[in-house]
């Protein structure tokens, strides 16, 4: 079935420069409205994750916004044979593909108006690209779905081991982490285990991608950068779901509660990214909220529009 919903979109590869793995590809999928529109929103998915949701881009076509989502280097689509699959050393090497993705979208095919949107890492890579890319004014509006804007562990580990573990990363990048993804958020989301989404478990497996230091190096210094307040000056709305729950083997509760990230965390950190934000808390919401239930989705497509209309996108 998804195949036959990708194969309404236009698809196109991002040619990026060499990097320390080799050649580098990332990838944009396209879908727009049936009327001519020049406004637009670019959709940036998590960690061990690629656009799927598409659902969203329904949903913001029928809004009237063309809908743009991108597979990042060494994501999704965007694997490939030599590559270590979501492997960064810095979150500003995402910058390539996504100024290479608004180029596209706001001076080859004249969207006027560009609303950025991420969930999880892509809400963190999201929220630093907009503050990087502010004196540009090319994203007009930024709207986060569970941003990844700190580690979910105890405040200990956090505030003891982190940071050595984040230094050796620097030091030995490819060394592998112990710690790694649990199943059970990916088997409660999954057709073929407990949940109602079909995805390709070859972009996104149910046990996760292998880890290293160097992507903790990373994900550690991109937030410690958020976390001393970045003012990104353009209007945010950040959503998050009303609880956590610990993540590891399945349970009943992943259905209704964020299984990856602490929300606590989200809510504590939402205030250091500018002060022209809403921040909203969506009742029983999953992780990826879009996924959650069809009744709590609904609220956060909901939220989404209200936002949109407040900033006057002509909805």
């Amino acid at each position: 079935m998804n195949r036959e919903k990708e194969k309404q979109f236009a698809i196109s590869k991002l040619i990026c420069k060499d990097d320390y793995e080799g050649r580098v590809e990332a990838t944009l999928l396209e879908k727009k409205t049936e009327k001519d529109a020049a406004k637009a929103m670019l959709y940036i998915h998590g960690f061990v994750d690629y656009f799927f949701q598409y659902e969203l881009a329904a949903w913001a076509n029928k809004l009237g916004f063309n809908f743009y989502a991108i597979d990042l280097r060494k994501y999704g689509r965007s694997i490939l044979p030599h590559q270590k699959p979501n492997n960064f050393k810095n979150y500003l090497e995402y910058f390539e593909e996504l100024d290479m993705a608004v180029d596209i979208i706001r001076n080859k095919q004249g969207n006027k108006k560009l609303v950025l949107m991420g969930h999880s890492t892509g809400g963190l890579i999201g929220s630093l690209y907009a503050k990087h890319r502010s004196s540009k004014k090319t994203i007009d509006a930024l709207i986060l779905n569970s941003p990844f804007l700190d580690f979910n562990m105890p405040a200990i580990l956090k505030k003891m081991a982190l940071p050595i573990i984040a230094r050796m990363g620097r030091s030995f990048p490819k060394l592998s982490s112990p710690a790694g993804l649990k199943r059970g958020y990916a088997e409660s989301l999954h057709k073929d285990f407990l949940g109602e989404w079909d995805f390709d478990i070859k972009y996104k497996p149910i046990a996760g991608f292998p880890l290293n230091l160097g992507w903790i190096n990373a994900i550690y210094m991109a937030q410690k950068e958020l976390q001393k307040g970045i003012d990104v000056q353009i209007p945010i709305l950040l959503m998050h779901s009303s609880k956590s729950v610990t993540p590891g083997s399945y349970r009943k509760d992943m259905h209704t509660a964020d299984a990856v990230l602490d929300v606590e965390d989200i809510a504590r950190y939402a205030k250091e990214l500018g002060k022209n934000i809403e921040v909203v808390v969506i009742q029983e919401g999953m992780h990826d909220l879009v996924l959650s239930k069809k009744e709590v989705r609904n609220e956060v497509y909901k939220t989404m529009q209200t936002f949109l209309q407040k900033m006057k996108f002509s909805i």
